[in-house]
């Protein structure tokens, strides 16, 4: 009996090996080089696969730079995934730092936040960061998946009913454009006290009770130039950039025949003094020359005074 005991136990252990191949090689590799080995797993369905200028999409998680570190915070919240762990390399010495202003800066996230599918933009974003540089992510979406069930269907049928393969691309996204106008009011109560009944801050609000505010208005649009292939993000003017009380404003911008342009449908949906509703397209794909003479005139308009900085696409 006991010449088998042996033999059996050498066997349970290549299977252990085996199974357990991918950990063991990890912690080799880890333990040999005296470097971390990172777990990075696939992009959900609403990952972008292109590249903006400002950020892009990261290969390697290894931060050297702050715009490194911009372009892994990017690259999580773009793949989806609800946490990420990567290290600082001991010669980016300001990395935890940069880490730290990154992610407590709330304009920044905003502009961030505007590069990833609607799906994958985020509610809120933590980090936390160990003295030995290990730094995770936590990250709480904005859309519930019952909530994207539901958009989708309705962004489906949309496209069923509206989009023709015999027009060009102005003439289909300005029927899809005008459709949401005339199906859709400002939601006036949550601009006014921030709050509604309505969930109108998202596209959810336009599609189920058919009432939006600017981020409702932009993700439902986004939403549905993503599906017909179009590259796009969106464009916000935050607090910080007008010089009058304002809680900022969000728009599109679509890229069609090699050129970015922007496309506001809030701004084509007026809200009028006399309670009739109105459809424009002052707003609709339009060059930076163009949306600034639209916002010409006796009234001083800053919702429109975006950061070329960032959004370079434009510049």
């Amino acid at each position: 009996m006991k010449k088998y005991i042996i033999p059996l136990i050498c066997y349970a252990l290549i299977l252990v090996i085996l199974l357990n191949a991918g950990k063991i090689t990890s912690f080799l590799a880890k333990t040999i080089s005296n470097k971390p080995v990172l777990t990075i797993g696939e992009g959900n369905a609403y990952t972008k696969d292109y590249d903006f200028l400002y950020v892009q999409n990261s290969k390697d998680y290894i931060p050297y730079s702050y715009d490194d570190l911009m372009d892994i915070i990017y690259s999580v919240i773009n793949q989806g995934w609800e946490d990420f762990t990567f290290y600082c390399p001991k010669e980016y010495t300001e990395c935890a730092e940069d880490i730290a202003e990154i992610t407590k800066n709330e304009f920044m996230l905003t502009h961030l936040n505007n590069f990833v599918h609607p799906y994958n933009s985020f509610n809120s974003l933590k980090t936390s960061i160990k003295e030995d540089g290990e730094i995770t992510i936590n990250v709480t979406y904005l859309y519930k998946k019952e909530e994207i069930e539901v958009i989708n269907q309705y962004v489906d049928n949309l496209i069923q009913e509206l989009y023709d393969s015999s027009l060009d691309d102005f003439e289909n996204i300005k029927l899809i454009h005008d459709y949401i106008i005339d199906h859709t009011k400002y939601d006036m109560v949550r601009n006014d006290t921030g709050d509604s009944e309505y969930e109108s801050f998202n596209a959810y609000g336009p599609v189920v009770s058919g009432y939006a505010t600017c981020n409702g208005y932009a993700d439902l649009m986004s939403i549905i130039l993503t599906k017909l292939g179009y590259q796009n993000y969106k464009i916000a003017t935050t607090k910080e950039e007008i010089s009058y009380e304002s809680n900022g404003h969000v728009w599109n911008a679509v890229k069609i025949d090699d050129e970015w342009l922007h496309l506001d449908l809030t701004w084509d949906d007026p809200v009028s003094s006399d309670g009739k509703d109105y459809l424009y397209h002052k707003y609709f794909l339009v060059t930076n020359e163009e949306l600034q003479k639209a916002d010409s005139g006796e009234v001083n308009v800053e919702e429109h005074n975006f950061d070329r900085s960032i959004y370079l696409e434009f510049r």
